[in-house]
């Protein structure tokens, strides 16, 4: 028998605001979302929210799930990520990438931190690639690999604008992005192309050239990091003003924004001052990755391992310290990823919808609970943690 779990006196966040509800929970899909609600004493189980907030649990959208880094050499490669401090941040779906190193770090590897991260209740996905090109692929391209693998729904990061980058011509992008388009639209899957846009002075530029010299839409394109500096996030108005969606970077460094970078959460506030559309604009942690400080030369000055914690972090200071619409806020960590990404049972609370949630003190913003598919990972502060090494 499916397991039942009835939500109660929820202020439930859709993210629209639907106020005081109760929501039932059974199996690992949402059933009902109404007022009134009871469950008989002898089936399922009970939590009364006592009006604190219920969110959608939230949707990372580009983590280094199997680790990444090591500009600065083999020491500085960083470690996995753990799936306890993602479900204890309110994180529970992610998308794993490959990042600057595809030789040591490989898809295969990344492919079972996916799978493992799924059994420990998670929901993971991944994309093909890496920064360089050609594109490294499982099954020998990028179209079998999005047709084929079941968690595979895209290509990235592909670096642009970086030295770090293969410097993939604008026929190249199209091409990358023709086949992942296809792909998608074959399986049924985004096909999204996500782009790792570097500090250099061409910006969001290549992408605005694929897009005009093919009849690839905007949107086909996914371009992150774009909090990198004023100039980037200028263009990166223009892009998604244009039809394009951009993605903001949570973790950061003192180091880093003392070079120009804005917080995710401030350059979410200007982006809307701007004018780009609320759902045209995400947050992604970038977890696990190296948050590299080069000077002018391109020499590494120092370098931090990002953090999925960030996500929900920036997430609070958009509300709290921005103060932008919690609504708007909310969008950017849940639904508006996961259309880019076409996970249709994600980001949202409604009938049909997977059972990933979060209860939140509304008077600390302090998270009390984390339900990833249908069950309580998170409870009251603690962890719930079902993988092999739950003792570690």
């Amino acid at each position: 028998m499916s397991k039942i779990i009835l939500i109660k006196n929820a202020h439930v966040f859709a993210p629209r605001d639907f106020g005081i509800c109760d929501v039932l929970v059974a199996g690992d899909k949402i059933a009902r979302i109404d007022h009134g609600l009871d469950l008989p004493a002898d089936i399922g189980d009970t939590v009364d929210a006592d009006g604190a907030w219920l969110l959608p649990g939230l949707v990372d959208s580009l983590a280094h799930i199997s680790g990444g880094g090591g500009e600065g050499g083999f020491a500085s490669r960083t470690p996995e990520l753990d799936s306890r401090e993602a479900i204890a941040s309110a994180v529970t779906t992610l998308v794993g990438v490959l990042g600057t190193d595809a030789t040591t770090r490989t898809l295969n590897e990344l492919y079972g931190k996916a799978r493992a991260l799924d059994a420990q209740g998670l929901s993971c996905y991944m994309h093909s690639g890496s920064y360089q090109f050609p594109v490294n692929t499982l099954t020998g391209s990028v179209r079998t690999d999005i047709m084929l693998v079941d968690n595979i729904i895209g290509v990235g990061e592909l670096a642009i604008s970086d030295h770090r980058s293969s410097q993939p011509s604008i026929h190249e992008l199209v091409r990358v992005a023709s086949d992942a388009r296809v792909a998608g639209l074959l399986s049924g899957k985004s096909g999204v192309v996500s782009i790792h846009v570097g500090a250099c002075k061409g910006r969001l530029q290549p992408l605005f050239d694929a897009v005009a010299a093919s009849d690839i839409p905007i949107s086909q394109f996914y371009p992150t990091h774009i909090n990198r500096n004023d100039a980037l996030l200028e263009h990166g108005v223009a892009f998604a003003r244009a039809g394009g969606y951009i993605d903001f970077t949570t973790s950061t460094t003192p180091e880093i924004l003392a070079t120009g970078e804005l917080r995710a959460s401030a350059a979410l506030k200007a982006a809307l001052e701007a004018g780009v559309p609320a759902e045209r604009i995400t947050f992604s942690s970038d977890a696990q990755g190296s948050m590299t400080n080069f000077c002018e030369k391109g020499r590494l000055q120092d370098i931090e391992v990002g953090s999925v914690s960030s996500l929900f972090g920036e997430f609070k200071r958009a509300v709290s310290v921005e103060n932008i619409d919690f609504v708007k806020a909310l969008q950017a960590v849940t639904a508006n990823p996961a259309s880019v990404l076409g996970l249709r049972q994600k980001g949202r609370i409604a009938a049909g919808m997977d059972a990933d949630l979060a209860v939140v003190d509304p008077q600390s913003f302090v998270i009390r609970h984390v339900m990833a598919r249908g069950e309580w990972r998170f409870f009251d502060g603690g962890l719930r943690y079902a993988g092999a090494f739950a003792g570690s």
